[in-house]
């Protein structure tokens, strides 16, 4: 798939993050990136031979001060690489990325891995791991 191809994929996933959520994301930079370098994969906690579908770099919303001064905006990378690799169909394509800008998304809102992995158990309507 072409870049330009992925880019709305992405944008009409962001789209579809409920307009409550979406007005609150302030100073966040969505990104689309080939693939993860090794420093993106450490940071995300990848596994040694396993990839990330996105990455969520900044300082989650729960975590900030009014206080504080102008920041540099948050970024949230959906890597295409990977995607494209792990879809089966055009479909699960455009699904996987939903998921993942929906993932990201709630690392922003202060969801750590564990919180957002019940959240998505949740709204697939699977039952939560002990």
């Amino acid at each position: 798939m072409v870049p330009a191809d992925f880019d709305r994929l992405v944008a009409a996933a962001y789209a579809r993050i409920p307009a409550r959520f979406r007005r609150r994301l302030k100073n966040v930079a969505l990104m689309v990136e080939p693939w993860p370098s090794p420093g993106q994969l450490a940071r995300g906690g990848a596994p040694a031979g396993s990839t990330l579908l996105g990455l969520y770099e900044g300082r989650p919303l729960t975590t900030r001060s009014v206080f504080e001064p102008f920041a540099m905006p948050d970024r949230i990378i959906i890597f295409q690489g990977p995607h494209e690799r792990l879809a089966q169909s055009p479909e699960h394509l455009a699904k996987l990325v939903q998921d993942t800008v929906w993932h990201e998304i709630a690392h922003y809102f202060g969801m750590d891995e564990r919180q957002v992995r019940a959240a998505e158990r949740k709204r697939r309507g699977g039952a939560p791991r002990p």
